[in-house]
């Protein structure tokens, strides 16, 4: 089993940058592949980024592509997303999750352990 927190949501003005951090506990997590997903109420739950277990891999999808970056630290169990050029459009509840699989998804379906969420509100 593999927990995860996130944490480092709030509300920020558009433009601004935010850092999430998620922090797993459990079995070896830097074995699993890592992800961001974002959900606003009424949607189904979209990928944000997503990296391998040793960095060497990274996806994202172009509506956030050059603004957000993840990353992480194996020594800390932490996956990072670095949040830029906020946007209100980028509003939602944020989740990160995990998997022991060699490249990441981008689909819900690809992971197996999720966090509780942190939200994120970008005002105009």
């Amino acid at each position: 089993q593999v927990q995860l927190v996130e944490s480092g949501g709030g509300l920020v003005q558009a433009g601004g940058s935010l850092r999430l951090s998620c922090e797993a506990s459990g079995r070896t997590f830097s074995a699993y592949a890592g992800a961001w997903f974002r959900q606003v109420p009424g949607k189904a739950r979209e990928f944000v980024a997503g990296i391998s277990w040793n960095s060497g891999i990274t996806a994202y999808p172009v509506s956030v592509k050059g603004r957000f970056t993840i990353s992480r630290d194996n020594a800390k169990n932490t996956v990072y997303l670095q949040m830029n050029s906020l946007k209100p459009e980028d509003t939602a509840d944020y989740y990160c999750a995990a998997d022991r699989r060699s490249r990441p998804g981008s689909s819900v379906d690809d992971y197996t352990y999720w966090g509780q969420g942190t939200q994120v509100t970008v005002s105009s």
